[in-house]
């Protein structure tokens, strides 16, 4: 039987980080989705479609990885996924009070689902998408900080 991960987030856009995560986590697991959530509290600068079509430009040569949006409660997305595992980035302390909050949400909601909390490598621990756009907006590099298909949506978003 498969071990299938869930890695659900907003990628707006996918980092090097995420990517880091994404490549450890098939050291663990056989498969993981990329689940892609329509974020409701941000605005994102990628349309999900956008977002999804970068990763799977990204993960093409990542043997078990896919990528696909969902709209509901995530323990019921990885229960239907037949997942048993969600995967967790945290880059620093600041990161852990929230993901610990949704964690124990989550077990509440589905015990048969367990949140693995995976840091990412030192060189990564920095990048976040939000810092990655600010960058960009402001006509910086992120050559490093982004896969290539990733960097070069960047600047076509942000030309002016």
């Amino acid at each position: 039987m498969s071990k299938i991960a869930i890695y659900p987030g907003t990628f707006d856009p996918l980092t090097n980080g995420h990517i880091d995560l994404i490549q450890r986590t098939l050291t663990i697991f056989d498969e993981v989705i990329i689940a892609v959530a329509p974020s409701s509290k941000k605005s994102p600068l990628f349309t999900t479609e956008e977002r999804i079509k970068l990763i799977q430009q990204s993960i093409k040569d990542f043997n078990g990885a896919s990528v696909e949006s969902f709209d509901n409660l995530l323990v019921q997305y990885a229960k239907d996924k037949g997942s048993a595992a969600i995967i967790r980035g945290l880059r620093a302390i600041s990161d852990y009070e929230y993901e610990l909050q949704m964690a124990l949400t989550n077990r509440r909601l589905n015990a048969t689902v367990e949140t693995v909390f995976m840091m990412p490598s030192e060189e990564h621990t920095f990048i976040s998408s939000s810092i990655v756009k600010e960058v960009a907006s402001f006509g910086g590099s992120v050559k490093g900080f982004v896969p290539k298909a990733v960097e070069k949506a960047l600047k076509e978003k942000y030309k002016k």
